[in-house]
């Protein structure tokens, strides 16, 4: 039985920054991951995997009312034919994943609630944005726009870039944000036992990780559209989702 799902949301028009075209990442990452080895350096099998790829949502690039629909049913039909499979989408802008977050939340809320952790260089927390209320600077407020999600359930980690009306919207509600020079003044480790405490005090069952590549330093990942230097390294990065 398939235990993870990956799929390509091939979408950029709601970032406010012509390049790195992030429309094209789905197929791209496709391609450099066909020549890797298929076993990691833990001796994990990948091909032990119960997963599938299942290829990418069809987006009309300037049609957002419709693109978010169908997102959202993509989701629901996924989860309509297997509902406890997890999964794993690769974007487009990171406002993607909003409509993802908002699918998976539905679902999640027949059984239990469910937590959010953003892993993003800014803290996205605009009401609107360039396009409007849908944007890659709003995707947070819209996360925690939602009616099953509030500052018990919404953390972002990494942040480092953050604009005053941001800060005044995450101090008016309460969001917490572990901003990235924590880990000057503590050890990762530390670091890691914030997240996952947060999450262990809202007694969530469940939890949706997005990570906007801007979160990771841009001496590991130059091509973002808005570089921020004091980001996470590869190493770092991949110990956090190990222990969470």
């Amino acid at each position: 039985k398939t235990e993870f799902v990956l799929y390509g949301i091939p979408w950029d028009y709601l970032t406010s920054i012509d390049l790195p075209n992030s429309s094209e990442a789905p197929q791209k990452i496709r391609e450099v991951t066909q020549n890797l080895a298929l076993t990691t350096e833990l001796g994990f099998k990948i091909p032990k995997l119960r997963v599938v790829d299942i290829g990418d949502i069809n987006i009309v690039t300037k049609d957002v009312s419709n693109n978010l629909k169908k997102i959202e049913k993509f989701i629901y039909d996924m989860y309509a034919q297997n509902d406890s499979v997890i999964p794993i989408m690769i974007g487009g802008d990171h406002f993607c994943s909003f409509p993802v977050i908002k699918a998976v939340g539905d679902h999640y809320r027949q059984k239990s609630n469910m937590g959010v952790l953003i892993f993003d260089a800014h803290l996205d927390l605009y009401q609107e944005w360039d396009k409007g209320v849908y944007s890659h600077a709003t995707i947070s407020h819209r996360v925690f726009d939602l009616d099953y999600i509030d500052n018990e359930k919404l953390l972002i980690a990494g942040s480092r870039d953050i604009d005053i009306p941001e800060l005044e919207i995450a101090d008016q509600e309460n969001i917490v944000h572990l901003d990235s020079y924590l880990l000057s003044e503590k050890s990762l480790d530390a670091y890691i036992s914030d997240i996952v405490d947060f999450f262990r005090f809202s007694n969530v069952k469940n939890l949706y990780i997005s990570i906007d590549i801007d979160a990771l330093d841009p001496s590991i990942a130059p091509g973002t559209g808005f570089a921020i230097p004091g980001g996470f390294t590869y190493r770092q990065m991949w110990r956090i989702l190990r222990r969470i």
